[in-house]
Parts: C-alpha cells; sequence; structure tokens
C-alpha cells in the first residue's frame, strides 16, 4: 500500500443500499437511523469509507435515482438532521461517507423540469433536452432508453419530445447549458459542506 496515495485509491470502501441494509422504525424500509445502528459493526470490519446508495429526496419510480430534490433526504430514509449524524458518528470511527449522485437526469417532479415543461419561454426550458416532432409527428429521431423504448416523450402542454435515456420520469439534463454545470457543481458544494469525504457519480452522459 502507497501511503502517499489518495485514501480511495487504496482504502476498503463499503457500499450500503439503505432499504434493505437496516430498518430502525418498522416500516419495512432500511434508514439513515438504521445505518447509525450499524456503525460499530462497520468500524469492526476495518472500512475507511462508507459509499450510501441514493437517498436524496425521490417519488422512487426508479428507487431514487429520480431525484426531485438534490438538496434533502427523503423521508424514507430519515431527514437532513440524520445524516449529519450519520457523518459526525462516522468520522469518530475514522469512516469516512461517500453519497451517490445521479447527475444525468432528474425526477419529473423535480421544481427545474415542471418549470421547463411549464411553457416555451421558461427560462428554465433550456435546462433539458426538448425537440421538435419530425414532420409526421414520430420523435426526432430513433435513440432508445436504456429501459427499453424510445428514448422520447410527448409533450402536450408545450408541443415537444424531451429525452429521457431511463424512464420517461426521469428527463435528462441538457449539459451544454452552463446554468445546468454552476447548478450540478452547486448541490456537489452542498453536500461537501455537510461533510462527504467523496461522490459517486452514478450515471452522466453528454448528448451531441
Amino acid at each position: 500500500m502507497n501511503p502517499s496515495a489518495p485514501w480511495w485509491k487504496t482504502g476498503i470502501i463499503y457500499q450500503v443500499y439503505p432499504r434493505s441494509f437496516q430498518d430502525s422504525n418498522g416500516d419495512g424500509v432500511g434508514d439513515l437511523q438504521g445505518i447509525l445502528q450499524r456503525l460499530d459493526y462497520l468500524a469492526w470490519l476495518g472500512i475507511d469509507a462508507l459509499w450510501i446508495s441514493p437517498i436524496m429526496r425521490s417519488p422512487m419510480v426508479d428507487f431514487g435515482y429520480d431525484v426531485s430534490d438534490y438538496t434533502d433526504i427523503d423521508p424514507l430514509f430519515g431527514t437532513l438532521a440524520d445524516f449529519d449524524q450519520l457523518v459526525a458518528e462516522a468520522a469518530l470511527r475514522n469512516i469516512k461517507v461517500v453519497i451517490d449522485l445521479v447527475p444525468n437526469h432528474t425526477s419529473d417532479q423535480h421544481a427545474w423540469f415542471v418549470e421547463s415543461r411549464s411553457s416555451r419561454e421558461n427560462p428554465k426550458r433550456d435546462w433539458y433536452v426538448w425537440a421538435d416532432a419530425k414532420a409526421d409527428g414520430s420523435p426526432p429521431n430513433n435513440w432508445l432508453s436504456y429501459f427499453g423504448g424510445g428514448a422520447w416523450t410527448w409533450d402536450t402542454t408545450t408541443g415537444q419530445y424531451y429525452l429521457h435515456l431511463f424512464a420517461p420520469e426521469q428527463p435528462d439534463l441538457d449539459y451544454r447549458n452552463p446554468l445546468v454545470v454552476e447548478a450540478m457543481k452547486g448541490v456537489i458544494r452542498f453536500w461537501l459542506g455537510r461533510g462527504v469525504a467523496g461522490i459517486r457519480v452514478d450515471v452522466i452522459d453528454r448528448e451531441p
């Protein structure tokens, strides 16, 4: 082991999928307090970092990979106060906390997309990938979703298609827009400010 190497290159990182790890309140779903209850066990294992799968606020169409608020914890898992406690208690055991971030797309319930689909003139319209239909009304191209079927969904309110490389409820952000880049940097700063040691990027694609 090279002692001068970054911790994430040589450390032991333990992934936790919260909903199936430890249920602290008897609702049948694991949560942050459940992880807290097991920190001593994780420390006994000798891990250096705890990587937590998606816990941000979400309608759970894709089990948390459809984020409706990047700066809040979904009530299914607890609160921001629970998260802060977890980070602090983990640090006392020399365990770093790493979280998942899904920057490629949001939930269609995210405030950004609600604005974007409200009208073609909305300032957040070009935060997502919109395109006109072909002359015959079909999608702009033949791109496919990773989840099967086409990657374009028609929006009746504004009369355009929006791109989703995953579920229709997961519209793709458009990183050609510098405002989107800055907004996501703000999300990263938010979580680093709460003490996370790193962020694992789940998926991000760049459309041509």
